[in-house]
């Protein structure tokens, strides 16, 4: 059995939008845990993570130089900021909701040679 926890403590995030697009950015707090986090945080995990919002695409960019992801999600804000009903019509709670996202635990800090955050 794999140990898993959740991404918010290996990354953080920051959301943006723009129509009815959703724009999350992960950044690992630790260089060390990027290919990790980029393994685990996939368009498949994001897309089946907000499929209750029905995205029509996720894309993925990766920014190696800045231990960072970039996903755009399409078709979630309810048609965007000025056609929402909805009380976060910007979508800036959405990267909280990635950041719970269980991944597994990074192999470093199972085998205890580092401390979490």
């Amino acid at each position: 059995m794999t140990d898993t926890a959740a991404l918010y403590q290996f990354a953080h995030g920051r959301t943006g939008d723009k129509g009815n697009r959703s724009n999350i950015s992960v950044i690992a707090y630790d260089a060390r845990d990027y290919d990790h986090l980029v393994e685990h945080v996939t368009e498949d995990a994001v897309r089946a993570l907000f499929r209750e919002r029905r995205p029509t695409a996720v894309t993925r960019y990766l920014v190696p130089s800045l231990q960072a992801m970039n996903f755009v999600l399409d078709g979630v804000l309810d048609g965007g900021v000025n056609d929402a009903l909805n009380l976060d019509t910007h979508g800036k709670a959405l990267s909280f909701r990635l950041l719970q996202l269980e991944i597994p635990v990074p192999p470093r800090l199972v085998s205890g040679t580092a401390a979490s955050h």
